[in-house]
């Protein structure tokens, strides 16, 4: 069997900063191109990178959340845009703020079709949630690393969580290991 480490991909990386001001993100709004402001709607100004694709959500308070990138590279490089951009509009902005990875959300696949009920029994009630009417996937709550899991039929799985992309290899790891370890994993 193929290792599903290999076939981890990062399909969205949250990050955040702050700039330490508040701002008035409707003049902000009227002089960054391209920036959407509806406060009818969302209380944080939306700006799209194209090259590396991510949206920055800015704050009144000066915070900044970064979301849609697909790797902590692309987060830095995406927020430096929004900082320069920022920057251009006559906001003063330290060199390089503090930006704190929030949650990566990642998939794999197993490589192999999983029987979730029987998954569910075996791994026991307290770390997993599974509700096939409600929810094609079984919700699996993974204490080290501190992670949630999807697992669904398919063999294929999601993790959210973590803040590191080795939390997802390291999860992987948990996961192949349980599941081989009660003879539901090939």
């Amino acid at each position: 069997m193929a290792d599903p480490k290999d076939t981890i991909t990062i399909e969205n990386v949250v990050a955040s900063t702050g700039i330490g001001q508040e701002l008035d993100l409707q003049s902000v709004a009227m002089d960054l191109e391209g920036a959407d402001y509806d406060p009818e709607q969302f209380p944080g100004l939306v700006y799209r990178t194209a090259e590396p694709k991510s949206a920055a959500l800015i704050f009144r308070s000066g915070k900044i959340v970064c979301t849609g990138a697909n790797s902590t590279e692309a987060v830095h490089e995406s927020l430096d845009i929004v900082f320069e951009k920022l920057r251009a509009l006559d906001i003063p902005i330290e060199d390089d703020p503090e930006i704190t990875v929030q949650n990566i959300v990642t998939s794999a696949d197993l490589g192999e079709s999983l029987n979730l009920n029987a998954i569910a029994i075996g791994l026991g009630l307290e770390h997993i949630e599974y509700e096939p009417e409600q929810f094609p996937g079984l919700v699996y709550r993974i204490d080290e690393p501190d992670v949630v899991a999807l697992l669904f039929g398919s063999g294929k799985l999601v993790v959210t969580g973590g803040t590191d992309p080795s939390d997802a290899a390291a999860a992987v790891d948990v996961i192949v290991e349980e599941l081989s370890g009660l003879g539901l994993l090939e």
